[in-house]
This record gives structure tokens, sequence and C-alpha cells, in this order.
């Protein structure tokens, strides 16, 4: 009797990544099904074998197959549905937050891939790809960027409660965080300010005039940072993918030009971020408008949730 032909081992990572991403498995309950896991069980098995939380691979895959159907001619209506979205408005705020500018500038020169831990990507027409020597954003970096942007945006929409004379109201007369950017008295002062740092710094770095007049009120605030966010994100990208930290800039907004090391620049904005999100977060409480902490650690906590 001739002995049983031997079986290929078990490829575990590359069911995992099926069960992620089949187009029948839209949540974490249908994927963790497919493999006879729990949904806790699988979450766990893919997080660790990957580096990526299984809902947020299967997210980030379909942005860029999304992508690569926008650059085929697809309507931005068609590419959202395809990816899972119930509306075109969510689907172009992930999409831009993610790949750094809207779904309806996708070109031939955009980027094909998102950054992932993983090297797992979308390979057209319908298969993934996985890149062995693809270096990985630092995951440090990465969360201090994402959550100093998120944590702008909940700070805009909180200040909404708050009547135009008391977002406008003098609060910290003659009060300056940096001598070249003037007073900071008021909510709206602060706020400002702290959108405007980016995008001040992006026309700099792209070498563009100095940005127009200040947004005329909170709803303009809101709009500017809906744009400068993901344009910050992507460059801040970018710079890690490509170890351009020591790159120097010579900023001829200034007067007289000056030169900035990038890694110092990313510092000083981080630095003057935390710090002006922190006094906007006081100054709300003493309107009388309820906030959170905004620590960090209960934001990574919610990002985990949504995965």
């Amino acid at each position: 009797m001739a002995p049983p032909t031997p079986q290929p081992p078990r490829d575990r990572l590359r069911e995992l990544l099926d069960a992620v991403l089949d187009p029948g498995h839209g949540d974490l309950t249908a994927m963790a099904r497919a493999v006879y896991s729990s949904p806790f069980g699988f979450a766990r098995q893919v997080s660790a074998a990957a580096g990526e939380p299984p809902v947020r691979m299967r997210r980030r895959v379909l942005l860029e197959r999304a992508a690569w159907q926008l650059r085929g001619g697809a309507r931005v209506t068609d590419a959202a549905f395809d990816a899972g979205y119930t509306s075109v408005e969510g689907f172009s705020r992930a999409f831009a937050r993610a790949f750094g500018h809207p779904p309806s500038e996708v070109g031939a020169e955009s980027a094909r891939w998102l950054p992932a831990p993983n090297g797992v990507h979308f390979h057209p027409p319908s298969s993934v790809w996985i890149n062995r020597t693809e270096r990985s954003v630092n995951p440090v970096l990465e969360h201090l960027v994402a959550h100093d942007l998120d944590d702008t945006r909940y700070l805009l929409e909180a200040a909404k409660a708050l009547p135009e004379e008391e977002y406008d109201a003098v609060r910290l007369p003659g009060h300056v965080v940096l001598c070249f950017e003037g007073p900071e008295e008021s909510i709206a002062d602060v706020l400002r300010h702290h959108v405007r740092t980016k995008e001040i710094w992006l026309a700099a770095i792209d070498g563009t005039d100095f940005p127009a007049d200040d947004p005329a009120d909170l709803g303009a605030l809101i709009d500017l940072h809906d744009r400068v966010a993901p344009r910050w994100l992507a460059f801040v990208r970018g710079l890690d993918s490509s170890g351009g930290w020591d790159d120097v800039l010579i900023d001829a907004l200034c007067e007289p030009p000056e030169s900035f090391v990038m890694g110092a620049v990313v510092a000083h904005v981080l630095t003057y971020a935390a710090h002006r999100r922190t006094l906007a977060r006081s100054l709300l409480r003493i309107a009388g408008v309820d906030t959170d902490e905004g620590d960090p650690i209960e934001w990574q906590r919610r990002q985990q949730d949504l995965s």
C-alpha cells in the first residue's frame, strides 16, 4: 500500500488574508466565521501575524482599489459604493485623509499604495500583492500625527456649541504662544493659529505663495482643516518613508529667507499643536463646553474599537 501523498503545509497567514479581503466578508464577524474563529480571536491572529487589525487592513486595501478604479475612469460614486461606503461624503473624507487629496483629483501620478506595516496591497484587477521590501511608517510618528489631526477636528466641532461672541471673546489678554505669530487671546485665535500653522508650513514646503487671509468664521476654519489635514499626513508619511528627516528647507516666505531641517519642522508643529489643543480644550471648558480629555491612549483605544 502506497504511503499517503504529503499535503503542503497550511499557509495560515494566507488563509487569514483571504478571509479579510474576500468581497463577501463585510465585517469582522463574517471574516472570523470563514476561518472558524471568534471575532476576538480572529482580530488577534491577524494583528499578530500582519501587524494591522483586519478591518483597518480591508479598508486600506479597498481604498487602494478605489484609487485604481478612479485612475481607470470610474465615477467617484461607484468607487465609493464598491469600497463599502454608504455615502460619497464619507468615502471622500476617508480617501482624502488616506491619499492626501480628494478622489476627484486622482491622476496618473497619484500614489498607487498606502503605507502598510505588512506590505499587503491591492494588485489589479482583483488580487493582493505582498511587498516584502516595503519600509513601514514609524508607528509612534503615525500615532502622534493622526491623533493631532483627529483631536483638532474634535475641538473644532466642540467649538460649534459656542455663540459667536463667546467663540471670539478675549479670555487671555496679551497671551502669545510664539512671538512671531501674534496674540492668541480667544478660543478663535488659538484654533485659527493651530490650523493655519500646518497650512503655512505646507506652503513653504511646496514653494507656493503665503496663504490667503484668515478664515472668516468657524465653518471656514473647519473647511480649511479638512483640506490641510490629509496633505499634512501625506507629507509626514512621505518624509518618513524616504528617510528625509535631515533634508533642509530654504523658506523663501521668511524675510530674509531661512533654512529649516525637516525633522525639526515636524517636531515644531507637533510640539505647539499639543500645546494649543490643550489650551483650546481648557478654554472651551471654561466657556461651558464639555469635552473629553484628549488623551492619545483613549484615542488609540477608540481606533481599535473601530477596527
